[in-house]
């Protein structure tokens, strides 16, 4: 989740240091400054060439997060690898498009006068990513910045070494890697990268280690991007199509690398009427998806290390929740699995209530009417996502209207992230900034206003004497208002002026 939570199990074979930090930064800038990645067929070639590297390596992609993580090849496919090859589709297709200057209008003020919206590179990037989607979470930034004309640094996750280290051979043999290149390691390598001047960074995991992202770019005045996370809320009526409704809870919970992701499903929030036939139907779904044993499923990810699964440990040992287990609870130290877990009724003010879960744990609270639901929403930090099951039109609005989530899902549960013409980012302490498709494009440019005149129309009313109708004018002029010019004159005439 961050480079502090490293159980330091990478490390490059020579030391990467501040000098040595300093050294590639200064490399990829002259890289930059001969403009090789500002040109469209630079663009086109390298994002082909990642499409390329996912297509002949997907059995090796596959087999190193089974390593890092036993995660399921299924999920490995559909949510890492095909995400990534439609992501740089996208960007193929309309890269033309989003690199063409924007027109847009001007003011009399400037008349005669044109105008555009140029979009350009920042210059070399720095990208930090995650471990619990590693190929995912590192390339989709990527992508963007190559896509925007930057020269880019990657800073793969320690925590799924055997991703990082392929990810590194990967993008060593497909890549430019005169102007993209690949840092391994823990710590000491990522603070000697955030001792450096980067034009912006781009940091997903937790937001402890966000802030020290932070105070290090506030050091240069680097602007980031942080894809963060928090406590994402599902809320669940009673009108609703059950079945589908907790299948689809399972799939963004379970289903997506066992609750070890950002957008998972943290609590539900129900009614207390409603509250045991949803248990029911979650106990029955699991049992469907993993089976009764479910430690032994193939199907469901291992908890990433031992670290993270002590600290899960530590949530269901709480005594405040420890006897609100009302399914699963199971745990395998040795091989690192925790069965889907459901506890009914956990006090809000538990462990488990107190920090992102990210994990296979659910809670489920329950009050006495659903509207009481945005109040327990609002009442902590704004979350990545927030989820609805609702066949009620107003409910639907006033979730909507009145909970701030960097997204919102009706009657699902994290396919948003799936959907590019969306912007994907959260808001507070769940993120700054957001990306995919466009949004990708645009968190790594410059949108340079540009103005065009000729020399023609060179109206003295700008040049001294001033002069009050000179003030006149201008204050018409520029404040949008010409008949304001027109005012003194006509509060002569007959009313009809």
């Amino acid at each position: 989740m961050s480079f502090q939570d490293s159980d330091k199990t990478t490390s490059t074979e020579s030391a990467f240091d501040a000098p040595a930090a300093s050294r590639l930064v200064m490399e990829l800038r002259g890289a930059f400054a001969t403009g090789k990645t500002r040109s469209y067929d630079w663009r086109v070639t390298q994002l082909k060439a990642l499409e390329k590297l996912l297509a002949d390596h997907e059995p090796e992609i596959i087999d190193a997060l089974r390593k890092d993580l036993a995660k399921p090849p299924l999920e490995t496919v559909a949510y890492e690898i095909a995400m990534l090859k439609n992501s740089s589709k996208v960007a193929l297709k309309e890269l033309k498009h989003w690199i063409s200057p924007e027109k847009v209008k001007t003011s009399l003020a400037t008349f005669p006068s044109s105008a555009e919206i140029v979009s350009e590179p920042l210059g070399v990037v720095l990208v930090i990513s995650a471990w619990n989607y590693p190929f995912l979470l590192s390339l989709d930034p990527v992508i963007g910045a190559i896509a925007a004309g930057n020269a880019v640094v990657l800073k793969p996750s320690e925590i799924a070494p055997a991703t990082s280290s392929l990810m590194a051979k990967l993008l060593g043999d497909y890549m430019d890697n005169s102007c993209i290149r690949v840092v391994e390691g823990a710590v000491d390598e990522t603070s000697a990268l955030l001792e450096q001047k980067w034009d912006k960074i781009f940091y997903t995991g937790n937001g402890r280690v966000a802030r020290v992202v932070m105070a290090a770019a506030a050091k240069h005045l680097t602007p980031v991007v942080l894809e963060l996370g928090g406590k994402s809320p599902v809320v669940v009526d009673s009108n609703i199509n059950l079945k589908v409704a907790t299948r689809r809870i399972i799939a963004g919970k379970w289903g997506c690398n066992n609750g070890q992701a950002c957008i998972s499903p943290d609590y539900v929030i129900t009614t207390k009427e409603y509250a045991p036939k949803l248990v029911d139907a979650l106990k029955t779904e699991l049992e469907k998806f993993y089976g009764k044993n479910p430690l032994e499923s193939e199907d469901l990810s291992r908890i990433v290390n031992s670290n993270h699964f002590n600290r899960l440990k530590k949530l269901l040992d709480d005594d405040k929740v420890s006897g609100k287990i009302v399914h699963g609870g199971k745990k395998d130290e040795i091989k690192l699995k925790i069965s889907p877990t459901l506890l009914l009724d956990v006090p809000r003010d538990s462990l488990i209530m107190s920090e992102e879960i990210f994990g296979p744990l659910l809670p489920i609270l329950t009050v006495d009417k659903l509207e009481e639901s945005f109040v327990v929403i609002n009442s902590g930090p704004k979350p990545l996502a927030a989820y609805i099951f609702t066949n009620n039109k107003k409910l639907k609005e006033l979730f909507v209207r009145n909970i701030s989530a960097g997204g919102v899902v009706v009657n699902d549960t994290t396919l948003h992230l799936a959907v590019h013409t969306l912007p994907f980012g959260g808001v507070g302490e769940s993120g700054v900034g957001a990306y995919h498709g466009k949004f990708s494009f645009d968190a790594f440019s410059h949108k340079k206003a540009v103005l065009y005149r000729s020399f023609i129309g060179d109206a003295s009313v700008r040049y001294p004497p001033y002069t009050s109708t000179k003030q006149r004018l201008l204050k018409a002029l520029i404040g949008g208002g010409i008949l304001g010019v027109l005012s003194p004159t006509c509060s002569n005439l007959p009313p009809k002026c």
